[in-house]
């Protein structure tokens, strides 16, 4: 655990317990990132800014020092999930800035973080790099000007400058070694934000038998005179004195010197201007290293409040309740107003939060007034109804340092449907606006709208996992993610990550009558929290724990019944706090969900899928002096079946290749494609011309009295002469690459699409292939690109043929594919791909 403090350098001062070595002990790394988060706020102007640095696994973005952000709020922010729609996490993935001038922008952009955070306020969050290695993210956060545009230029130039400078760092203690590891169990270093001393302290050293009195620098400046005008003289500080009080001053010296006890005394200091300011001045004998001989020395200091002890005077003397909160809400200050308006005593209120000692306060909706006005830095009023029927005004105003707070009785009725909480304004409280909900705390929100969004675009049972493994395992510090489903009354497993076969292997296939912990949860639809190894051997003698410490057991319920269960394992004993329990269980319910909704996805995909592939070719012809190769791949998104297919027919000394695309993404598409499959193979069965074969299954197409277009290339090659007579209807032209590697796009001319003009002519052309030409027919969700047109994609894949041609035809085959797919991951074409190479015998 890191105690991070600021030094009067502005460096950070780490404290290190004994036996945490290992455990985030980095100095160096400690100062680097003090240095930078604190410089960040200052060029920004922000109020409050954080560095977050990657954690081991790289899932998570963990808070690792943080500049003028109260405590309370980093709770629910300290591990952000990488792969998260959050600025910082979008700003670390992308190695781009990403900045938000006001809560409208927020809003347009990351409409999440607006929900759980719906309070004015702009931030920018840049990446930490050096090189090509990312270590985490810079964010501040500030409040928007109406009107504003958010950083300037030269201001974003600085953030980016800070950042790259801590990355630089970073980089280089990690190359020396001395980077330390950094994770979830490491705490933030908190800095607060700079600013200059609310009360002066000056030091001093006086000799009472000579006269002479060392002083430092800021005792000199407390009376006026410049450090290095000062004689050490104590009769040139006693003339800054208030002439009237030194009588008494001389006496209480002498007094605390022969009696030996300390010395407290008020003073009044001339500013030689006619003022007068009020000092204190405490002061002690040393002991002397001789006791048989007297110390006539003081040594001390004087303390200048300037106007704060006149001010905490002039507060009390007020019929209203006053009240400071430091930065974390704690009550730093109260006078004696507040505790008649609040009827409780002072003690009962300092150094705690309002709302956790007022069981009237405690309703969510107060915190989260607190909340709005820390975020935005700006003044919030607002109504509380105190048992049993009155009512008080708070007024809250934020500042660098904390909070100021003013709270008096409403002296007019409230209307009827008002209701606590409700914001007013102070010129004319109450208005007409309607109280904000009750909700949880903000980081727990954020946690249930990030997994419901990542879970509303999880199609498969897969897909579910992967969305909580790359959210919850980050957001609670967890290493070890599974998921069983039920089938049959029993458990089985999904998928896991972190775990051991040996804690698995029990839970594969149990009935959910067993007695174990997950099924257990299970049945009675209850969550189940294990806090340490013992807790889970005395409930469960003998099961094995491997090198997990602390569990959760969620069971994931849909429409009232069970469908399965989630096992969330920490390698570190893990506390489990009421509202962390909330969260988890409300998880679980959207998680169980998304779940039933994925499975039930599955079986659909799953007969589709099935009836599609009855339609294709199961295997193609081995002919001599012929190499082919085939490939269909589904849409990326979407349960609906294509209409994308291809065929080999040999016959006798030649071979029909053929590739096809039906319009539509369903069972009518699928079946059109059948149909003319078919259609083409009894055309070609009874021996008739390529041109002749598209054209009869045109006119059959047309008396099947079709509602979905269709596209197809046709090519029949003879496989002794090279000779292949390609007839296009409505399709792309196909590719060749020749044997020197070079590719170029066939050029033949086509005919309409298949299913518009019964009487359609489809020309034939005809080509030679030189031994070793790779022909290529191919469906257009393989080229397919956003924002691009169809000539350019077709271009793009005759450069892949070229590229990537030098291997084999199945490895020619793969690459093709797998760059279709990275450059359109959100493909939802099916892909249809027939490579032919003509290789004949020498």
């Amino acid at each position: 655990m890191i105690e991070g403090s600021v030094s009067a350098n502005g460096m950070a001062s780490s404290s290190y317990p004994l036996g945490a070595a290992g455990v985030g002990e980095a100095p160096e790394r400690d100062d680097a990132l003090v240095r930078a988060v604190v410089h960040a706020v200052e060029v920004t102007g922000a109020h409050t800014g954080s560095v977050f640095l990657l954690s081991g696994d790289h899932r998570s973005l963990v808070v690792a020092a943080s500049c003028g952000t109260p405590p309370s709020l980093l709770s629910g922010w300290r591990r952000i999930p990488v792969n998260s729609h959050m600025p910082v996490a979008e700003a670390c993935r992308s190695g781009r800035m990403v900045h938000l001038a006001d809560a409208e922008e927020t809003m347009r952009r990351f409409p999440q973080l607006s929900i759980a955070l719906p309070y004015p306020f702009g931030s920018a969050s840049v990446p930490v790099r050096a090189g090509e290695r990312t270590f985490g993210a810079i964010a501040v956060v500030w409040t928007p000007r109406p009107g504003g545009t958010g950083l300037s230029r030269a201001q974003r130039g600085q953030l980016r400058s800070a950042a790259d400078r801590l990355g630089t760092a970073l980089a280089g203690l990690r190359a020396r070694g001395t980077l330390g590891e950094y994770d979830e169990r490491t705490a933030p270093i908190l800095v607060p934000l700079p600013s200059a001393p609310a009360i002066r302290v000056g030091l001093f050293d006086w000799d009472l038998d000579i006269g002479a009195l060392t002083a430092d620098d800021e005792l000199c400046a407390i009376f006026g005179i410049a450090p290095r005008a000062f004689d050490g003289r104590a009769a040139t500080l006693a003339a800054c004195i208030e002439p009237a009080d030194l009588p008494g001053f001389r006496s209480a010296a002498r007094a605390a010197v022969e009696e030996g006890h300390l010395l407290a005394h008020r003073l009044r200091i001339l500013d030689g201007h006619g003022g007068r300011r009020v000092v204190e001045l405490w002061g002690r004998v040393p002991e002397s290293p001789d006791d048989s001989e007297a110390s006539c020395h003081l040594v001390g200091a004087v303390l200048d409040s300037g106007s704060g002890m006149a001010a905490v005077a002039a507060i009390e003397r007020l019929a209203d309740g006053f009240f400071a909160l430091a930065p974390d809400g704690r009550l730093a200050y109260a006078n004696h107003s507040l505790e008649d308006l609040l009827r409780v005593r002072q003690d009962e209120l300092l150094g705690r939060r309002p709302w956790d000692v007022l069981p009237w306060l405690a309703d969510p909706v107060y915190e989260d007034r607190y909340r709005a006005a820390v975020v935005s830095q700006q003044p919030v009023s607002f109504l509380v109804r105190r048992p049993p029927d009155e009512w008080l005004v708070f007024s809250l105003h934020p500042g660098a340092q904390g909070m100021t707070g003013w709270a008096s009785r409403v002296r007019q009725p409230v209307p009827a449907g008002f209701g606590p909480g409700t914001p007013v304004t102070e010129e004319e409280p109450p208005i007409s606006l309607a109280p904000p909900p009750a909700a949880p705390r903000v980081g727990s929100l954020y946690r249930v709208l990030t997994l419901g969004s990542a879970l509303t675009e999880a199609a498969t049972a897969d897909e579910v996992f992967d969305a909580v493994a790359e959210q919850l395992l980050p957001a609670f510090g967890g290493q070890k993610l599974a998921i069983a489903v039920v089938e049959d009354r029993r458990l089985h497993l999904l998928a896991q990550r972190g775990y051991s076969k040996h804690f698995l292997a029990p839970f594969e296939g149990t009935p959910l009558h067993a007695r174990l912990p997950v099924t257990d949860a299970l049945t009675s639809g209850v969550p189940l929290f294990v806090e340490s190894r013992e807790q889970l051997r005395e409930s469960y003698p003998g099961l094995m724990v491997g090198h997990t410490n602390s569990w959760v057991f969620l069971p994931l319920i849909a429409s009232n019944r069970p469908v399965g269960a989630c096992m969330l394992g920490f390698d570190d004993i893990h506390r489990f706090p009421d509202e962390e329990r909330g969260v988890l269980t409300a998880l679980g319910g959207l998680i169980g969900q998304a779940l039933e909704r994925a499975r039930l996805y599955d079986a659909k995909f799953a007969l589709a899928r099935g009836l599609q592939d009855a339609l294709l070719p199961h295997r193609l012809p081995t002919l001599p002096g012929l190499h082919i190769t085939g490939r269909y791949l589904p849409g990326t998104r979407g349960m609906d079946i294509g209409g994308d297919w291809y065929d080999v027919i040999p016959t006798g000394d030649e071979v029909v290749l053929i590739v096809g695309d039906v319009e539509g993404h369903n069972v009518p598409a699928a079946a059109a494609m059948g149909q003319l499959r078919s259609a083409m193979r009894a055309f070609v069965a009874a021996g008739h011309r390529p041109s002749d074969v598209v054209a009869g299954t045109n006119r059959l197409h047309m008396d099947l009295d079709p509602a979905l277009l269709a596209s197809c290339c046709y090519a029949r090659l003879h496989l002794r002469s090279g000779i292949v007579r390609i007839v296009r209807a409505g399709h792309l032209p196909p590719l060749l690459r020749l044997p020197d590697g070079h590719t170029k796009i066939l050029d033949v001319p086509g005919g309409p699409l298949l299913g518009i003009d019964a009487t359609a002519s489809f020309p034939e052309s005809e080509r030679r292939l030189a031994p070793g030409s790779v022909l290529t027919l191919y469906t257009d969700g393989l080229i397919e690109r956003r924002d691009s047109d169809i000539g350019s994609d077709v271009e793009w894949l005759r450069g892949a043929l070229a590229r990537l041609g030098g291997g084999g035809l199945d490895d020619l085959a793969d690459g093709l594919l797998r760059d279709a797919c990275h450059a359109s991951p959100d493909r939802a074409d099916d892909i249809a791909l027939l490579l032919t190479e003509y290789a004949p015998p020498r």
